[in-house]
């Protein structure tokens, strides 16, 4: 059984963990390694050992730190089937979308923020002849990143890389159901030359460990990416001691697919987005609103399609591996029943999943697709994150936008139509902080990512995260002849 390792002031250990918590495969159900809990004096060590670093780490110039940002880069994709086999062991996603699609990501991240760094300009504004402002941005100090377990290292490093390129020091803290890939890539951190202290990584649930961290008065940012709930928590905590946060929450992502839509192109997509990591992905879409005038042909190819998707073995070549823990699959079969009770009817799916050989035990649950509910029913309210979505008919424009509307949250949607005016319209009409018109996921690093309403507070990705993770100062001056 391996025993798993924090990391702080650039050493690898146990540090006499407060207890020891089982990390499952939630393709097996069995018990894979064992996670040690961080005390709250180890927090504090972290915190301790960020603000240590941070110096000389902030000290050097962008350049320099983007070397070794390329460096952590080249680490991952060294290492990449190692990280992409603990990913799928971490989450039960199938292994060839971990190696495709995670990993890779995680290194382009530390790349893209590693060329942003190099290119980032201050501002300066002439007052008069005589007076300047100018606007210089400086690094935090120690932050907090703390990240989910749908994406262990591919959001773990959308965090990590622009607070580190911009010079703060990070104390990390992934998801303790997924730690697998975060504590592997510690072990990769010294190879790139990261000074001790630079990044530090405590794992242990968020109460006590996360909550530690946005208390510590220590910790001048939090970015955290999650649950709602947990994210107003977060929240309160930074308020009442003036913290910097960011918040990336939850999502129940419409679909408005539109009777001049290409019809096959949109089912093939939005097959692929609804059921995508399992539907554990907070952009999913999981509202599908279809004009009424092709809702049948919608609903017919679209049920097609779902029934041809493969549920087993991650280490096999299936479209959808296991959800994330047994008590995350208990949570999506009682909304499925939820939505029976309300009156939805299944169209296909709608129960767990047991694959034969080795993942006789796992928690699987088959792609789900429901109809007949109303538009405020709990499962179009609630975000389920798992592989269900329902289908739901509309009338026309200005309907669809308010069913797509009706939701606390607002965090991505996607708009099916070849009308071009249609389209721009619909996208400014929704309360979405991400819309994507005939495609889904085609991300930009260099855009704002977020939500509105309750799917979170500012933006990551791009300019906002470089601002996010500095404290700007003007400086004036007036250089008119005082004599």
């Amino acid at each position: 059984m391996e025993r798993l390792s924090h990391l702080v002031n650039g050493k690898l250990s146990d540090f006499s963990a407060v207890r020891w918590l089982p990390v499952e495969d939630p393709a097996t159900g069995a018990q894979v390694a064992l996670l040690p809990e961080a005390s709250l004096n180890l927090v504090d060590q972290a915190v301790q050992a960020a603000e240590a670093a941070f110096p000389a780490w902030s000290q050097r110039s962008p350049e320099q730190r983007a070397v070794v940002l390329r460096r952590l880069a080249d680490l991952i994709d060294g290492h990449a089937d190692t990280l992409a086999r603990y990913e799928s062991l971490d989450t039960g996603k199938p292994l060839h979308v971990a190696r495709r699609v995670d990993i890779p990501r995680a290194a382009q991240n530390f790349r893209f923020f590693a060329d942003a760094i190099t290119q980032v300009a201050s501002e300066c504004h002439q007052t008069s002849s005589t007076v300047v402002n100018y606007t210089v941005r400086g690094p935090l100090g120690a932050v907090a990143c703390i990240s989910p377990w749908n994406l262990p290292l591919y959001l773990l490093t959308w965090k990590i890389a622009p607070a580190l390129a911009l010079g703060n020091c990070v104390v990390a803290k992934p998801s303790e159901i997924t730690p697998l890939t975060a504590t592997y890539f510690a072990k990769l951190c010294a190879q790139a030359g990261l000074p001790p202290g630079v990044l530090n990584v405590v794992h242990g649930p968020g109460d006590p460990v996360g909550a530690a961290l946005c208390r510590h008065e220590n910790i001048k940012a939090i970015s955290f990416t999650g649950g709602t709930q947990t994210g107003a928590a977060v929240a309160t905590a930074a308020a009442s001691r003036f913290k910097k946060v960011s918040l990336e929450l939850g999502g129940k992502n419409p679909a408005l697919v539109f009777a001049d839509c290409d019809l096959p192109q949109t089912v093939n997509q939005l097959v692929r987005a609804s059921f995508a990591n399992q539907g554990q992905i907070c952009l999913c879409p999981s509202r599908l609103l279809v004009d009424q005038r092709i809702y049948a042909a919608f609903k017919e190819q679209f049920v097609a399609k779902v029934k041809e998707l493969t549920v087993g073995d991650p280490n096999t070549p299936v479209d959808l591996g296991a959800v994330v823990s047994g008590t995350h699959q208990s949570r999506i079969l009682e909304f499925i029943g939820q939505a029976k009770r309300e009156g939805g009817a299944v169209l296909t799916g709608g129960g767990a999943i047991h694959p034969s050989g080795r993942c006789a035990e796992g928690y699987f649950v088959a792609p789900t697709v429901i109809e007949g509910l109303s538009h405020d029913a709990s499962v179009n309210q609630t975000e389920i994150f798992g592989p269900v979505v329902t289908l739901t008919p509309f009338q026309d424009e200005v309907q669809a936008i308010r069913l797509a509307n009706a939701s606390q949250y607002g965090l991505a949607a996607t708009v099916w139509t070849t009308h071009l005016a249609r389209a721009h319209r619909v996208a400014q009409a929704l309360e979405t902080g991400i819309v994507w018109v005939n495609c889904w996921m085609l991300r930009d690093l260099r855009t704002p990512f977020g939500g509105m309403k309750a799917s979170g507070v500012g933006r990551e990705g791009g300019l906002e995260v470089l601002r996010f993770f500095t404290e700007p100062k003007n400086v004036c001056i007036n250089f008119s002849d005082q004599g």
